[in-house]
């Protein structure tokens, strides 16, 4: 569904032109993450604001604003305006002028994307390059935070899950890095809330990984972000069953079931079998090794997927389970019993390449350290696992979940400029704004900081630097340039 831009606003944006004091000419604001839920992360990582340009401020704005003819457009905005708020009470002339400049007169200055930022440090400015439409700059407040919180915050997510995994690859595997990019795989496609949404954060989890799950995420990295997947890896997976493939192979005829997508239908490569459909620990400890000779000679890797029960306990084990017992040793330790493998630079043990695990069921970052933690305790590597990212991680968010809010913090009125903020008695310190012009620049540990109540030539060195002005896209980032920044910030 798509409406005109001019109407993606809360509905108390329409008065405001009005509300201003007269004689306003500038409204300068900017989106900043105030306060993060968890104290853990103090950072978040900056993206999807590209995405909000290509898509809302050029194409949607050109197509269905712009270039549709005036009176349609004021006329369909009267109609929808006068039944929501009462005829005649407001006036348009101002939706008519911004249809006769044909562009958007705003300027957005921002920092890189892939760009950790910390708390109360804006990811962007904007303001109005033209004094008689001030009132441009805040009414895109709406759309603006609506889109440009979840990517994000899913974006900070998966970072959090890659560090994690590089921790324990250098503690438990050595100098190769290579498998980390598969070891966090989104699965969280059907669960997000519509379809932008699922590819947003799909996209998000794409800038710290290769594995995915949701396709979409990859031409929107090609469409708006300059990647291209035929000339380097944006996405990827592998063949995969579900559990209706399963069940309909029967409980009685399971094994042959295995051994028919092993040996006939995927002879060679990857491919990765759901196996908790009816009993998970006999495909464990009967199946794998009457099968072990056949998965040793494909030309590639067989991978288990538990789907249910506790994901620590099913990987390394269940200390309050009998000693000896499958469920007590874990599954990773029966493959090693049944499989073997190598020993890594670090001395920890590795499943033989033709055998493999993935878990995909409510994996969150604290069951990631827990496990990969239980593994090296057991003297495995942590290359052992894929974990499969869901819609329990990537969904189970708000936009209060790093406080994102965009605030104005400066403005000017018959040519005298104003430094406002706001500063609630009532709160805690979160909602408190910067005021004034802002600069944000490297302190001397090469973090991020903020300046505010800034002169012009202040606000005009650091680094937020213009990527919109007056309609146009200034700064066209790639999906690669992305990547190398956030795993330089590892």
């Amino acid at each position: 569904m798509k409406v005109s831009p001019i109407i993606l606003k809360d509905g108390y944006k329409v008065g405001h032109k009005f509300q201003y004091p007269e004689g306003t000419t500038l409204v300068y604001s900017n989106l900043t993450p105030r306060k993060a839920r968890n104290p853990e992360v103090d950072e978040i990582v900056f993206f999807g604001l590209q995405y909000f340009i290509k898509e809302y401020l050029i194409k949607q704005f050109d197509e269905l604003f712009f270039k549709q003819p005036k009176d349609d457009v004021i006329k369909a905005y009267a109609r929808r305006l006068d039944n929501y708020l009462g005829k005649d009470s407001i006036s348009y002339d101002h939706i008519e002028k911004l249809h006769d400049l044909g562009y958007l007169p705003l300027e957005i200055k921002a920092l890189p994307e892939g760009t950790l930022v910390p708390m109360k440090v804006p990811i962007f400015t904007i303001r109005n390059t033209k004094p008689e439409f001030f009132w441009v700059t805040n009414m895109l407040e709406t759309v603006l935070s609506a889109i440009i919180w979840k990517p994000c915050t899913s974006a900070t997510t998966a970072f959090q899950y890659l560090r994690t995994f590089t921790k324990y690859a250098n503690e438990t595997v050595g100098e190769d890095k290579g498998f980390i990019p598969w070891q966090g795989h989104d699965f969280s496609f059907r669960g997000m809330s519509g379809i932008e949404d699922a590819i947003m954060s799909g996209a998000g989890h794409l800038l710290s990984f290769a594995g995915t799950d949701t396709i979409p995420a990859i031409d929107f990295l090609e469409q708006y972000y300059n990647a291209d997947c035929e000339k380097e890896l944006v996405g990827g997976s592998v063949p995969a069953t579900e559990h209706s493939v399963m069940c309909m192979g029967t409980q009685g005829d399971e094994i042959n079931t295995f051994d028919r997508l092993i040996s006939k239908v995927y002879p060679a490569g990857i491919v990765s079998i759901v196996s908790d459909t009816w009993d998970f620990w006999q495909v464990i400890t009967e199946f794998l090794p009457q099968l072990k000779e056949k998965i040793l000679a494909r030309d590639g890797k067989v991978v288990i997927r538990p789907d249910s029960g506790d994901p620590v306990k099913i990987i390394i084990g269940d200390k309050d389970a009998k000693p000896g017992t499958p469920e007590f040793k874990g599954a990773i330790e029966c493959m090693w019993e049944t499989f073997g493998g190598t020993i890594t630079d670090k001395g920890f043990k590795l499943l033989d390449g033709h055998i493999g695990l993935i878990y995909g069921d409510s994996i969150t970052t604290e069951r990631q350290e827990s496990i990969l933690a239980g593994l090296k305790e057991k003297g495995f590597a942590s290359y052992n696992v894929v974990l499969g990212i869901g819609s329990f991680t990537y969904e189970y968010v708000t936009r209060d979940t790093f406080g994102f809010a965009m605030k104005a913090t400066y403005g000017e009125v018959n040519g005298d400029g104003r430094d406002i903020y706001k500063d609630p008695k009532t709160d805690d310190g979160t909602k408190k704004s910067a005021k004034g012009l802002m600069q944000v620049y490297r302190d001397h540990n090469g973090k991020l900081a903020l300046k505010d109540q800034c002169t012009w030539e202040e606000e005009a060195q650091g680094e937020l630097k213009t990527v919109f002005k007056d309609g146009k896209l200034v700064v066209d980032l790639t999906l690669e340039e992305i990547r190398k920044r956030v795993k330089a910030q590892l």
